[in-house]
């Protein structure tokens, strides 16, 4: 099974700890943030893992040399010349993620005791394009889907901005999820990118939006997940105190 692990973010939250470090090595309970991601991916079946660089790429490089790999195929996106954002980062990736299998997308600075392996198994059962892990978490920005779970739009609940426009809100026709920055891809995505505006440099989650009315992107909520978005230092350090009393993670 093949995955994909964002690594190249600045980690201009995580400042001064990332002056530097890349994000992906800065230590979340003494073990770097991506050695913890690359482990649960292992454990979870994953064998052949592609990271992506920029910010001191050549410190993820040698890290990954000096950890032999974790006994896994890695393979490097370089975007040192460019960073790309989350969508541009897939697209960048594609050549070494090719096939016709999925592939589970990961961000280094997500801590989340979900099974990877069941998220995995479950979309390759949905036959969707794309799946991704939500939860009802509170923020400011949600992703709308309907009752078959079917992703149909975005709001900002701060502003009230909405998109696709015009879209309606209807509570009864809509959930509000918050996207915890784990999802699985088919193959079958790449066909909507490449074309403008989705090249280059650009974000999953407004790609997401914009083509879930043609392709078929669904929710996937765990019953029960604890969740952390280690690239900030406060949910860095409520996440060490969780690691704790969770060591088997």
């Amino acid at each position: 099974m093949k995955a994909l692990v964002f690594a190249a973010g600045l980690g201009t939250r995580l400042r001064p700890l990332t002056d530097q470090q890349p994000k992906a090595l800065v230590p979340v309970g003494g073990i770097p943030m991506l050695e913890r991601v690359i482990l649960r991916l292992k454990k979870a079946g994953f064998d052949e893992i592609t990271v992506n660089i920029h910010h001191f790429g050549q410190q993820i490089i040698d890290f990954l040399q000096a950890k032999h790999s974790f006994g896994l195929r890695i393979h490097i996106s370089d975007e040192r010349d460019q960073l790309l954002d989350t969508g541009g980062g897939i697209l960048k990736a594609k050549p070494l993620l090719d096939g016709e299998e999925p592939f589970l997308v990961h961000n280094a600075d997500i801590i989340a005791d979900i099974d990877l392996a069941a998220l995995y198994r479950h979309h390759l059962k949905s036959k969707a394009d794309a799946t991704l892990l939500v939860s009802q978490r509170t923020t400011s920005r949600y992703l709308l889907f309907d009752k078959a779970n079917r992703l149909q739009g975005w709001i900002n609940q701060s502003t009230g901005e909405v998109l696709p426009a015009g879209l309606s809100l209807d509570t009864h026709h809509y959930t509000p999820l918050a996207f915890n920055g784990i999802h699985v891809i088919s193959p079958t995505l790449y066909r909507w990118m490449g074309q403008e505006p989705w090249t280059g440099k650009f974000s999953i989650t407004p790609f997401y939006i914009s083509t879930c009315h043609e392709a078929q992107i669904q929710a996937y909520q765990p019953e029960q997940m604890n969740f952390f978005d280690v690239g900030k230092i406060e949910t860095l350090q409520m996440a060490e105190k969780w690691l704790e009393s969770h060591t088997e993670y």
